[in-house]
C-alpha cells in the first residue's frame, strides 16, 4: 500500500491520501485528543504529541501539527500509523466500522439560523456551497460548514486543512463571498462564524 501526501495552503497542515475511502459519507474533524477517543485512528495520530487536529474526508486525512512541530520527523510517524491502519483494516470508529456511524447533528448551538422569508436563497446558497465550494475545499484537505443567513450575510465554518489557515480569510473573503454574490445578489458578505 502506498499512501500521497499533499500540501495544504495551511502549512501545519498535510493531507493524506490512502489510496481508499476513508468515510463512505460525510466528514468528521478531531480538535482535540477528547474528540478523538471515538476513533481509533484519529486517537493514534494524536498520541504523537506532536498532533492537535485530525480530518477525514471521503479519501483522505488531513493532519495538523503543533507550533513549532518538525514535518521532517512527523511525516514519517504519521505514514507509519495510516498504513498500519489501512493494512489491517482496522475500524475508523470504536464499535465497528464507519458504515454505522452517523456524523453528529448540527450543533444548535453554532448555527446562526435564518432570516425570516429566505428559503430560497438559503437553498440557492447551500447549492452553491455543495456544488462549488465544499469540493475545492476538500482538494485542500478541509471542509465547510454553512452556519447561517442573517440580513445579508452568509457564515460559514472552516473545518480540517481550511481551519486556521492563514489563507482561509482570503478564501472566505475573496474567493466564496464574489461566488456567492455573483450567483446569489441577495449575499451582501461572507463572515467566519
Amino acid at each position: 500500500m502506498f499512501i500521497e501526501t499533499e500540501t495544504t495552503p495551511n502549512p501545519a497542515t498535510l493531507k493524506f491520501l490512502p489510496g481508499r475511502a476513508v468515510m463512505p459519507s460525510g466528514t468528521r474533524d478531531f480538535a482535540s485528543p477528547e474528540d478523538a477517543e471515538a476513533s481509533p485512528l484519529a486517537a493514534a495520530l494524536f498520541d504523537s504529541g506532536d498532533v492537535t487536529g485530525v480530518f477525514f474526508g471521503s479519501d483522505f486525512v488531513s493532519v495538523t501539527a503543533a507550533p513549532g512541530a518538525d514535518w521532517s520527523a512527523l511525516k514519517p510517524q504519521v505514514v507509519a500509523v495510516l498504513l498500519d491502519h489501512f493494512v489491517s483494516q482496522a475500524p475508523l470508529f470504536t464499535g465497528g466500522d464507519a458504515s454505522g456511524f452517523t456524523v453528529p447533528a448540527e450543533d444548535e448551538a453554532e448555527m446562526l439560523g435564518d432570516d425570516e422569508g429566505t428559503e430560497e436563497v438559503v437553498a440557492q446558497i447551500k447549492e452553491l456551497i455543495e456544488t462549488r465550494v465544499r469540493p475545492a475545499v476538500a482538494g485542500d484537505g478541509g471542509d465547510i460548514r454553512y452556519r447561517g443567513f442573517r440580513s445579508g450575510v452568509v457564515y460559514l465554518q472552516m473545518q480540517g486543512a481550511c481551519s486556521g489557515c492563514p489563507s482561509s480569510t482570503a478564501t472566505l473573503k475573496h474567493g466564496i463571498e464574489g461566488l456567492l454574490k455573483h450567483y446569489v445578489p441577495e449575499v451582501t458578505e461572507v463572515r467566519a462564524a
